[in-house]
């Protein structure tokens, strides 16, 4: 599972900006999913120090990676990209395994994942 998460160039530059600007240039990306959102399921990215029991580490332009091992099946093949327009800039997931989501694009369902859908 070296696919679970594909992170682009233009992402990994985004999140290496931000690891700096919160002096983490040590730590882990964590890439997982939760219950909740419009449609079930929702992606959480944030910083952690320390790899987790389970964990899947990955490497991609510099950046160390975790995921879950309950969040990886969910994720598996997703890639994560940086976008920047004129109002401004960021995160896009794109989720092959996500067969619903919401106007928002922060929540989805899989196929053998429903979540735990909440009010918008």
């Amino acid at each position: 599972m070296d696919n679970i998460v594909i992170l682009t160039k233009e992402a990994a530059l985004q999140v290496k900006d931000m690891m700096k600007q919160n002096e983490t240039e040590d730590a882990y990306l964590r890439v997982s999913v939760k219950g909740g959102g419009c449609s079930g399921l929702s992606y959480g990215m944030g910083f952690a120090h320390e790899v987790e029991e389970g964990d899947t580490q990955l490497e991609q332009h510099g950046i160390k990676i975790l995921v879950d091992k309950d969040s990886a099946p969910v994720l598996n093949g997703t890639t994560i990209s940086y976008k920047q327009s004129l109002m401004g800039g960021g995160f896009t997931i794109d989720n092959p395994n996500a067969i619903a989501s919401c106007g928002c694009g922060s929540s989805f369902k899989t196929a053998t994942r429903e979540g735990t859908p909440e009010e918008c």
